[in-house]
């Protein structure tokens, strides 16, 4: 019988974006990972920013203890995290409702 090894799977960069935007520029960067971020039951790790004058205007991450949120200015408040596709769309809705298209 013939064992092969098994390689753990790493984190897979499935998207990354950083353009110029509005006043300040947009960095997205979404990862599939093999275990989720806890307390996250999705298999993402995920980093969407949008910055004008190096402050943070708006932001949705997940971080390990903190799971999926959104930061808008200085307020802080979950984030209920459906795809990727529809993390995306969301980002861009709330930066359009900000008035920063």
């Amino acid at each position: 019988m013939v064992y092969g090894v098994i390689h753990p799977m790493k984190a897979q960069e499935i998207f990354r974006v950083k353009q110029a935007y509005g006043a300040g520029f947009v960095e997205i960067v979404i990862w599939q990972v093999p275990e989720p971020v806890p307390p996250c039951e999705h298999p993402y790790k995920y980093r969407l920013v949008y910055v004008v004058n190096s402050q943070r205007v708006l932001g949705y991450d997940n971080e390990r203890g903190k799971g999926d949120h959104k930061h808008v200015g200085g307020d802080e408040s979950r984030y209920c995290f459906v795809t990727p596709q529809q993390l995306m769309a969301d980002f861009m809705a709330a930066l359009k409702e900000l008035g920063h298209e």
